[in-house]
C-alpha cells in the first residue's frame, strides 16, 4: 500500500519545522489561508515527483534565511524517503537511505495524485496538460514507457537541432528521424493500450458521479501524427514545415486526448460542476487501473475540495476515493466542511495548521 505514517517538514516555505503520524485513509489539515496547510501537500507532491504543483521555482520553496528545505518521509511498508533542497546546490534525493539519480523508484513507490483547481487544466488547457495525464498513467503500469519516452526526448532535440541549420544535414536528420521513429512506435503502442484500458473504469465512475447516468461523453487518442499513416512517411510529407518552424511538429510530443459531447468540445458543453466531476472520475480511473495492475494505491492530495465542489458532489467524489482504500490528504479552510461522520469506518486525523505549525 503507498501510505505515509510519518512526514517531517523542514525550513519549506513557511514551515519551520514540523512533524506528522497521518491516517492511513483520511487526513484533514484545516487552517486559515496562508497558513500552510497547502504547503504540505506540495511538500509531499515535491517527494513524490520532483515537481511542484503550485510554482516552478525553487527559490520560495525554502523559507527565508534558510540555506535549503528538507522533507522526509515513511510509507507504511517501512520505506524511507528524504529530499533535500538548497538554494545554490543540486537537491539530493533518497530512498532507504540510497541517493537517486532520478526519480524513477521513488515516483513508483510513492503515485501522486492531484485534485486542486490547477487540476481542471485538462480541459481548459493545451495538450501537455492532457499528455502529462496519460503519461502519468503510463509511467505506472508499464515499465518500459519512460525509456523510449527519454529516448524520443533526445531524438527530438537533435532533429530541432539539425532543422535550424540552413545548412540542413539530410544523413544526420535521417538518422535522427529513424531514431524517433523507433521511439515513437513503442510510445503510441504504450499511449494506446492504457486508454483502451482505462476509459471502461472511467465510463463507470462518471456514471456514478454524474447521478444522471452520465452524459455520452467521446474520449478519442490522438497519437501526434497522421491514423493513416505511419511516422517515417509522415515526417518527409512536413519537412518544408518543419523546416520552416525549425522544430517538429509531428510525433509523440503532439500527442492529445480529445473529449467531446456530439460535434462539440466537451469545455464548450458541460457546466463546471460537470467538468469537475469529470477530472475528478479520470483521477480515480487511474488509480483503480494502478491497483488493478500493480497492486498499489495512490496518495490522493486534494487542495481545498470544499471550494471546488458542493456538497452533493463533494460527497460523491469523497465516497468513490473512500472505496479505493487510498490514503488521502484534504485541505480545507473550515473543519466542518468535511463530515467526517461519513467516514466513521475509516482512519481518521486532523491538523490544525496556523503560520506554518500544527496545533493541537
Amino acid at each position: 500500500m503507498s501510505a505515509l505514517s510519518r512526514l517531517e517538514l523542514t525550513a519549506f516555505r513557511n514551515i519551520s519545522d514540523i512533524e506528522l503520524e497521518p491516517a492511513k485513509t483520511l487526513n484533514l489539515i484545516y487552517g486559515e489561508n496562508g497558513s500552510g496547510k497547502t504547503s504540505i501537500l506540495e511538500a509531499i507532491h515535491l517527494l513524490a515527483t520532483g515537481k511542484s504543483f503550485r510554482s516552478s521555482l525553487v527559490d520560495p520553496l525554502i523559507k527565508d534565511g534558510e540555506a535549503e528545505a528538507i522533507i522526509f518521509a515513511k510509507s507504511v511498508d517501512g520505506s524511507s524517503f528524504g529530499l533535500a533542497k538548497p538554494r545554490n546546490k543540486k537537491h539530493q534525493l533518497k530512498l532507504n537511505g540510497t541517493n537517486q539519480k532520478n526519480w524513477d523508484d521513488v515516483a513508483r513507490s510513492l503515485p501522486t495524485q492531484v485534485l486542486d483547481s490547477g487540476s481542471f487544466q485538462f480541459l481548459e488547457g493545451g495538450p501537455k496538460a492532457r499528455r502529462r495525464f496519460l503519461d502519468w498513467g503510463v509511467f505506472h503500469v508499464e515499465p518500459g514507457f519512460v525509456a523510449h519516452w527519454r529516448r524520443s526526448r533526445v531524438a527530438l532535440a537533435q532533429r530541432n537541432r539539425l532543422l535550424k541549420n540552413p545548412r540542413l544535414d539530410e544523413a544526420q536528420l535521417q538518422v535522427w528521424d529513424h531514431e524517433l521513429c523507433q521511439a515513437s512506435q513503442h510510445i503510441d503502442g504504450f499511449r494506446r493500450a492504457y486508454m483502451e484500458a482505462i476509459l471502461p473504469e472511467f465510463a463507470a465512475i462518471y456514471r456514478g458521479l454524474a447521478q444522471d447516468g452520465g452524459q455520452e461523453l467521446a474520449i478519442t487518442y490522438k497519437r501526434g501524427w497522421d491514423e493513416e499513416s505511419d511516422l517515417a512517411t509522415s515526417l518527409v510529407a512536413n519537412r518544408a514545415q518543419d523546416i520552416k518552424y525549425g522544430a517538429s511538429q509531428l510525433g509523440p510530443h503532439r500527442a492529445d486526448i480529445e473529449v467531446k459531447l456530439g460535434k462539440r468540445r466537451a469545455l464548450e458543453v458541460l457546466s463546471r460542476g460537470q467538468q469537475k466531476l469529470l477530472i475528478c472520475a479520470l483521477k480515480i480511473a487511474q488509480s483503480k487501473l494502478l491497483a488493478e495492475s500493480v497492486g498499489r494505491q495512490c496518495l490522493y492530495l486534494l487542495d481545498d475540495l470544499p471550494a471546488e465542489l458542493d456538497s452533493e458532489n463533494r460527497k460523491r467524489v469523497l465516497t468513490q476515493l473512500g472505496a479505493l482504500q487510498a490514503q488521502l490528504f484534504v485541505t480545507s479552510v473550515d473543519r466542518n466542511a468535511l463530515n467526517l461522520e461519513e467516514f466513521e469506518a475509516s482512519e481518521i486525523a486532523t491538523f490544525h495548521v496556523e503560520r506554518g505549525t500544527i496545533r493541537d
